[in-house]
């Protein structure tokens, strides 16, 4: 988006209107911290504003300020179906293409004609935006959405819960702030929010120290299945739906199950496989290190994408086949997968 873009919108934004934002299916910090930040922001600025998630997100991010009045799609079909024809503008953040939202709201998505504003920070947007402000460089679409705030001249409207919104995005989508998109600048941005209110401590425990004793025996059980392919310096992990129900998985769960497997000396590849017999796919999380793309991989073999060391995917093929086919496109990756000296 241009500068001359951005006054477009910031002219489009002075008058009230009906405005509905939306994040992508099983949202996370980033999704949810954006999406909520800029619904305070534009409450703000006297807009009748709705937050239309897809489902709904795990139970340790239901203590950001607004995730209560968020309209779950998946539950509440009718009142987030009215939503969304009534808007006006559409802001879609942390996505960038309507098949990120399931079925049933892409179908919705399709069929309506508001005006979209995408925000987004993964790379091969769809061209659905009347205006787009995407930039694969960048942390974290909150860092975005704060950015965005900054060019409509109105930082002063950051308070403490868009704050704190805004940071908990930041370091969800940073694995707090160790991921190399991690710039002097975001932490330029954290400190500016931690100067507006937001209690940095107590956001990390609230997020990442919380567990529960079936998510620990998830855990054990993840670390069991671990495989380490030296040769190829890759790892994977799976997780069947009966392993999933003997530790009463509640949605979240799995959350950074995968970084385990990418910590191991040697490997720069790692994967979790997690069988969803309700939606029946084989979900999948990929990270890697260096320059191996996983978001080039995912698109390539497994209907995903995001960014180069961090990508999501989907299977509809068994567990088992999907690990098979994984594992025989390995040899075909060889000469990419090679660590660094």
């Amino acid at each position: 988006m241009n500068t001359e873009d951005f006054l477009s919108v910031k002219k489009l934004l002075s008058k009230s209107h009906k405005i509905a934002i939306v994040t992508h299916r099983n949202p996370d910090g980033d999704a949810y911290g954006a999406s909520l930040a800029l619904y305070l922001f534009l409450r703000k600025l006297d807009h009748q504003v709705k937050v239309v998630s897809p489902n709904d997100c795990p139970e340790f991010l239901k203590w950001l300020p607004g995730e209560s009045d968020i309209v779950i799609f998946e539950s509440n079909k009718k009142e987030g179906s009215r939503i969304l024809k009534e808007a006006e503008l559409v802001f879609t953040l942390d996505f960038n293409a309507f098949h990120r939202l399931g079925e049933a709201m892409e179908a919705i998505m399709e069929e309506i004609e508001p005006l979209y504003i995408m925000i987004d920070h993964h790379q091969q947007p769809d061209d659905y935006a009347a205006y787009s402000y995407v930039d694969p460089s960048m942390s974290s679409t909150s860092q975005m959405i704060y950015q965005f705030i900054e060019k409509m001249g109105q930082l002063d409207l950051i308070d403490n819960d868009v704050a704190t919104c805004l940071y908990a995005g930041i370091l969800t989508d940073t694995g707090s702030f160790r991921f190399p998109a991690t710039t002097s600048h975001t932490h330029r941005i954290i400190a500016d929010l931690l100067d507006k209110g937001a209690k940095n401590s107590e956001i990390y425990n609230k997020i990442y120290d919380v567990n529960t004793y079936d998510r620990l025996q998830l855990l054990g059980k993840a670390l069991e299945n671990m495989v380490v392919l030296e040769r190829f310096h890759t790892a994977y992990i799976t997780l069947s739906q009966k392993e999933l129900n003997r530790c009463n998985f509640q949605r979240g769960d799995t959350e950074g199950f995968v970084n385990y497997a990418l910590s191991l000396k040697n490997v720069m590849f790692a994967v979790i496989f997690i069988e969803d017999k309700k939606q029946k796919i084989i979900k999948m999380s990929l990270r890697s290190v260096g320059e191996f793309s996983v978001n080039e991989f995912a698109r390539n073999y497994f209907n995903g994408g995001g960014h180069i060391n961090a990508a999501g995917g989907r299977s509809e093929l068994s567990l088992k086949d999907t690990v098979k086919k994984f594992v025989d496109l390995l040899p075909t990756l060889k000469n990419e997968l090679i660590l660094p000296e």
